[in-house]
């Protein structure tokens, strides 16, 4: 079986020389599924998984090789965050079906994930702007609307195939930016002291770095679970082939800058969590009351029933939740 796996390597690998079309679409549809092992591609600086290739033959006997539906039949079942036998309910990811519907329109059009990203940027930066005109309905709408075009990106990249290290640090560092600058608003706004709204986002973004944390380990303990997030975030990834590392590379260093105190802090207060049982579901339901959907959620509330001065104080007390969280998973899931 092993020597098998080796022939067929060899086989595709021969084939991308040669460059025969429809092979070439073939295989390296299969490599970038499921694979075990990588291979340099010429000079390139390309790599693909590559997989066993145990039905080439009757994939080879379907009517015109018709890769386009092959390929959207698989993309449905690719690349989720989790199996669906180990998801829970995420309190976080209200926006998730009304995202699905939005990528099922966008799919095959040549709208990437990393342009829904900058639509969520807008969405924030609009609803930034309403809050300082006191316009404040509306901007609970746009900040539910950021929230789900955020989950529409990362849907778009698995349904396309699309793992994306740009789009994975680029949608993190809109959303530092954006939390800032939505409590900056917030502040402009009402009569709280800058330093209290200080406190408030640095304890908006610890609650936020315990969920990740959290998530990015179940999802690693996991068996299929998506791993483009890392646990520990301590070296620049190797770029996907559909990437250019130099982009990466910046967009890495600047989500380092932007994140380590809090990815550290959350480390410091639970460093064992990896070795951990696997987290079970009312854990993480209950943790993904941190996640940022959830936030915004709140936030939008309170700022679209005009209780906008509560939010800063909110987010504050909100935080001892974060040690309760903790404590359950160093006393309860050991």
């Amino acid at each position: 079986m092993f020597f098998g796996k080796l022939i067929l390597i060899d086989i595709g690998y021969l084939l991308i020389l040669v460059r025969h079309h429809r092979l070439i679409q073939l295989f390296r549809f299969y490599w970038f599924e499921n694979g075990y092992t990588y291979k340099k591609i010429e000079n390139s600086n390309n790599f693909y998984k590559l997989s066993v290739l145990h039905d080439l033959h009757s994939l080879t006997k379907l009517p015109n090789w018709n890769f386009a539906r092959i390929l959207e039949k698989r993309r449905k079942k690719n690349m989720p965050k989790l199996p669906s036998e180990e998801k829970f309910i995420d309190v976080s990811d209200y926006g998730r079906p009304i995202a699905r519907a939005f990528v099922d329109q966008i799919k095959h059009t040549k709208i990437t994930p990393v342009q829904v990203t900058y639509l969520f940027g807008i969405s924030g930066i609009i609803a930034i702007y309403c809050i300082l005109n006191s316009h404040y309905f509306t901007a609970g709408v746009f900040l539910i609307v950021k929230s789900i075009l955020d989950a529409a990106d990362g849907e778009l990249a698995r349904t396309k195939n699309r793992p994306s290290y740009t789009g994975r640090y680029l949608d993190s560092i809109f959303d530092i930016f954006l939390n800032f600058f939505f409590l900056l608003a917030i502040w402009k706004v009402t009569d709280t002291h800058f330093l209290i709204m200080i406190l408030a986002f640095v304890c908006m973004q610890l609650q936020g770095t315990l969920y990740n944390y959290y998530y990015v380990i179940l999802r690693h303990k996991t068996e299929g679970g998506e791993r483009t997030s890392k646990i520990i975030e301590n070296e620049r990834p190797k770029a996907f082939y559909t990437e250019s590392q130099k982009t990466v590379d910046i967009l890495y260093d600047t989500y380092n800058l932007l994140y380590i105190i809090f990815d550290k802090a959350i480390y410091q207060l639970d460093k064992n969590a990896n070795e951990s049982i696997v987290f079970p579901k009312w854990f993480m339901s209950m943790i993904s009351i941190y996640g940022l959907g959830f936030q915004l959620l709140i936030i939008a509330t309170f700022i679209s029933i005009g209780f906008v001065s509560i939010v800063i104080p909110f987010l504050i007390y909100y935080t001892v939740l974060l040690f309760l969280f903790v404590y359950i998973r160093k006393n309860v899931l050991k």
